[in-house]
């Protein structure tokens, strides 16, 4: 086969790929906020949260440039997943693939930019462990990609070479990043039922200080309804240590709140006025905004 015979039956392999996806992805508008999005079950639609406006109207547009009213069933800001209630006749769901790519091989972005599909090729660059994002949201594994991903194009699905759609494409901090598909089955899932995923809460208001031996947190403020303030801490209160493990910071605390921690009762050590103190306390549920 010639080098020529070779590129020719790869793009059309790959035009392929993007052929099949096209009839399940759309478009999200929001404000002046564009994304895009893809149909996950039949009357919704998963797109990136953060290139979601945080109030106002939604609509999706489709590639023949009809628009149709949408509304939050729910949103996850700590993994970047949101799902839209939209009328999605004519549209086909996509079956999402729980199998990671190989770190090297091709991926295809396949997104929308006012409604018309759209797609980007590029790379597999990073293919790791699980792990918690700075929100302290449980991405399910960190999957990185090399291509070029507009603000627009967010929440766009990434295929691997058979089609299969391995996750949903976001920008990260200096990378694209995908959220993959067992991250968004979960997600998704408790937000169609839900319309919110639970997150642990203490009810405290810290700042990081640093302690002759180590980090702490110090006790800012305290909602008087919330879980700390029935086990006892009190402003001004420094956190040293948690589960009777040094705290490593404040971040680290706040990322031990997932939605498994939720009931859970925890050993907190203090410091108060130089006088250490433990106390028992059972994280509650953070109260929706």
């Amino acid at each position: 086969m010639t080098d020529s015979s070779i590129l020719s039956s790869l793009s059309s392999a790959l035009a392929d790929v993007v052929a099949r996806a096209r009839p399940s992805i759309v478009s999200v508008q929001s404000r002046r906020l564009r994304a895009s999005g893809f149909v996950w079950k039949g009357g919704l639609v998963v797109t990136a949260d953060e290139a979601l406006a945080e109030e106002g109207e939604i609509s999706v547009r489709l590639a023949d440039g009809t628009m149709r009213p949408a509304s939050i069933a729910g949103r996850d800001h700590t993994t970047d997943v949101a799902l839209l209630r939209v009328d999605t006749s004519g549209l086909a769901p996509l079956k999402l693939s729980t199998r990671l790519p190989q770190l090297g091989s091709l991926a295809v972005v396949v997104a929308a930019e006012n409604g018309l599909p759209a797609a980007a090729l590029g790379a597999v660059s990073l293919v790791g462990e699980r792990w918690r994002s700075l929100r302290g949201g449980e991405i399910d594994a960190r999957v990185e990609l090399d291509v070029r991903l507009s603000h627009g194009r967010q929440g766009g699905l990434a295929l691997d070479p058979s089609g299969g759609a391995f996750g949903m494409a976001v920008l990260g901090p200096r990378r694209v990043l995908v959220i993959p598909s067992a991250t968004i089955e979960r997600v998704a899932g408790k937000l169609e039922t839900h319309g919110r995923v639970a997150r642990g809460y203490l009810g405290l208001g810290l700042q990081p200080v640093k302690l002759d031996d180590g980090l702490g947190a110090m006790v800012m403020s305290v909602d008087k309804a919330g879980p700390s303030a029935s086990a006892g801490i009190r402003q001004g209160d420094v956190i040293v240590s948690w589960n009777n493990e040094k705290l490593s910071g404040v971040r680290a605390l706040l990322r031990a709140l997932g939605p498994e921690s939720v009931g859970s009762v925890v050993d907190v050590a203090v410091q108060r006025a130089g006088e250490p103190k433990t106390f028992k306390l059972t994280i509650g549920e953070r109260p929706e905004a």
